[in-house]
């Protein structure tokens, strides 16, 4: 049985439904905080309160996807780390290089649960057979979050064997493996200059509608690599930076 998070437990106590209910204003004001948009330049959200009380101010600059996610991630604080003094800059929201113990990756699994929440979001997945960026876009169009969270909720689902892989033209950022994945598939740094993702970051190449096959060697450093095939599809993020879905056979998980 799948645990409920502090955050859907929230959502399920206001009687949340469907993802078009999830409003993050009123389930804020719910908690005893106000959230406000303005020009923010040196950081994304914050958050400001007392023992009761607390306001949240987000950069009324940013994409409605990274506001809606600013506010899920200062109500996560708020949560877990009232009463401490946090900066959350531009970096720290929405960063999967955070380690599982730091503040800010605890604020972002807090908003990970609030936006997508798995009690609504694992019934779409059971009719799904296999991860794309096409299907990624029509969940994260439905609950107004970005791409990059919604394939991070479906890597941690654990119901598709894919690895993500986020790279800048110095190489390998962040990565992200379902728990299926067995550890000795280890990425590597660099992309491939055979791999279509090469062709995107510094080709320019557009982005495909389907996942092309490569030999795993492209992707993956362990011995015997060459004898698997898997998927890649990939998508530019903002900043240069491109997000690869890799589906590995199912038969390479034992």
């Amino acid at each position: 049985m799948t645990t409920v998070t502090p955050a859907e437990r929230i959502l399920m106590g206001l009687g949340i439904q469907h993802s078009s209910e999830i409003d993050l204003e009123a389930i804020a004001w719910s908690l005893g905080v106000a959230v406000d948009y303005r020009a923010l330049h040196a950081c994304e959200a914050l958050i400001v309160g007392s023992a009761k009380r607390a306001v949240i101010v987000v950069n009324s600059g940013s994409r409605l996807e990274r506001q809606r996610f600013s506010v899920g991630h200062e109500i996560g604080h708020w949560h877990h780390h009232r009463g401490q003094q946090l900066f959350c800059g531009p970096n720290d929201i929405g960063n999967p290089r955070n380690g599982p113990l730091n503040p800010e990756r605890q604020a972002d699994d807090f908003a990970s649960d609030l936006i997508l929440p798995n009690y609504l979001l694992q019934p779409i997945l059971m009719k799904i057979r296999r991860v794309t960026i096409a299907v990624a876009r029509e969940i994260a169009d439905q609950f107004k979050v970005s791409r990059t969270a919604t394939l991070i909720k479906m890597a941690q689902s654990n119901r598709f064997p894919i690895v993500l892989a986020c790279h800048s033209r110095d190489g390998l950022e962040w990565s992200w493996r379902a728990p299926m994945v067995p550890r000795w598939w280890r990425l590597q740094a660099r992309l491939d200059r055979e791999s279509f993702a090469y062709h995107m970051l510094f080709d320019g190449a557009g982005e495909e509608a389907w996942a092309r096959k490569i030999g795993a060697d492209a992707w993956f450093e362990f011995k015997g690599a060459d004898e698997h095939e898997i998927q890649e599809q990939s998508l530019m993020l903002p900043n240069s930076r491109l997000l690869t879905v890799i589906t590995l056979p199912e038969e390479s998980l034992d």
